[in-house]
Order: C-alpha cells, then structure tokens, then sequence
C-alpha cells in the first residue's frame, strides 16, 4: 500500500502520510479500542475514491468487489428525504448483518455532501470505544467517509499558501483539520450537519487531498497513458494538460477537476 501510494498518488503528501499511519497502527494492534474511521475531504478528482479503492485492493482479496467491502452511496442508497426513518433501520441492519458475518468488515460512505442530515447518526453505536453492540464485536471495522465538503476551505488555504510561497509540503493537518471541521458541521447541506460523529470525536483521522497544479495533471496523464497501454507522448501529455480548466481565474494554478477528466479526454489528443 505505501509503495502504491508513492508511486501512483500524485501531489497529496498528507494523504499518504496520515493514511499510512491510520492503517499501520490499526491493523499492529490485535485488539483496537474502536475501529478504524477516516474522513476524506477534498474537491473532485483530488483523489479520494481512487485511495479508498486501493486502499480495500490491498487489505481484502478481491478489492471492492470483497464479500466483506460495502458501498454505500446516498442517491443509489438513500435518494428520498421522506423515506429517512426506513433508510436508518436500513442502514443499521446493514451495518449489524455484516459485521455479524465478518468483524474485519470495511464500509465505505461516498458522497457524504449528499447524505441526508441525521441519517448517518444511526451508525454512531458502532463508530466508538464499547465492546460489544447488539451482540456483534464490531472493533476491527473500517469506516471510510467521502466528501467534497471541506473542499473550498482546503483550495483557499492551499491557494493561500502558495500566494505566501509556501510549499505544499509545509500545509500540516493543524492548518486545515479545524476548517474542515467547521465546514462539514456548520453546513446544513452536509451528510455530517451538526453530527454526533463529528461532536464525539469519533473520526480517527480527518484526511485533506489538496487541490493538483498543472504539473500533476500531466503526471496523471503519463499514468493514464500507461494504463491504456498507449505511447506516452510529450505534446499528448501537453495538450490534455492545458485543456482542463484551472482556478482562480486570473492566475489558473489548480485544476478545477483534479485528474477527474483525464482518461476520457486521451482519446481526443490521440
């Protein structure tokens, strides 16, 4: 996993650091207090699925399609507001079956933004440090929230930054885990608006993916190239670089997709 995100991650070294160091020190103890929950926040295509899928490839034979990997997105899952007390019961059965089958179970959350406020509190009884809940020993879980939420606070302090000349490389947890907090709490559009997971404290590690310069989108073409088995061509590289839109508007330093739109523009430059 850690040679996996140093090779195919690009531009995100707190991701790398902080999941790293969640998981190692999960999976070392034999007997965790609680199970693992991360949060991952940050615009599109910064990344956050693509580490969520390989982070499951490497800890479950057969990945995302793991007997014991769960996805959970709320407009398959969850899509009518007035079906929320079913959607609760729902979830929490989910949650209990799977955990009853296999401790080591791994639920991801995709789209938290689009989650419905008050719903996600359900699951809080198996988030914390009690031994058992309804029978189940739960503790050897991952959770995995995923969400744009928290994006534009990440994209104005990493714009801040680099206007200071600052080095992403300098942006530590501290700088952005307290606005991203707020972010996700405070918003009554957020799947987390004034959630006991965030009040209790029950996320093990907030994780920000920064917004990607010109230089990384070019990295994730190479890579996408290589993957379609196709030559990796410099003025391709280019040219599929330079025609994803870029923020702010005067200075254009950071892609407004991320890497998102890569692999379905190749096929116009080729």
């Amino acid at each position: 996993l850690e040679c996996d995100l140093a090779r195919n991650l690009v531009g995100q070294p707190l991701v790398k650091q902080q999941v790293m160091k969640g998981v190692r020190e999960f999976l070392e103890n034999g007997n965790p207090v609680k199970p693992l929950v991360m949060s991952f926040h940050g615009s599109t295509g910064t990344g956050k699925t693509y580490v969520s899928s390989m982070l499951v490839r490497h800890l479950f034979q057969g990945g995302l399609q793991s007997p014991y990997v769960h996805q959970f997105s709320p407009i398959v899952h969850f899509p009518h507001a007035e079906q929320i007390e079913q959607y609760k019961e729902n979830l929490k059965r989910w949650i209990q079956g799977n955990l009853t089958n296999c401790g080591r179970s791994a639920f991801l959350f995709d789209e938290m933004d689009k989650m419905h406020p008050g719903l996600i509190d359900v699951i809080i009884p198996f988030l914390g440090p009690s031994w058992v809940v309804y029978g189940t020993n739960y503790r050897k879980a991952i959770f995995i929230f995923i969400s744009n939420a928290g994006g534009e606070q990440i994209n104005k302090m990493t714009l801040d930054l680099w206007r200071a000349h600052k080095d992403r490389e300098e942006i530590s947890l501290q700088d952005l885990e307290s606005a991203i907090s707020k972010a996700v709490f405070e918003n009554p559009q957020s799947g987390f608006w004034k959630s006991g997971i965030i009040n209790e404290h029950l996320i093990d590690f907030i994780v920000p993916f920064l917004p990607l310069k010109h230089h990384h989108v070019k990295q994730c073409v190479i890579s996408e190239l290589g993957q379609q088995g196709l030559e990796v061509r410099l003025d391709v590289v280019q040219e599929v670089a330079d025609s994803i839109p870029y923020f702010p508007e005067e200075e254009k330093i950071f892609s407004s997709t991320g890497c998102k739109t890569v692999a379905s523009r190749i096929s116009f430059f080729f």
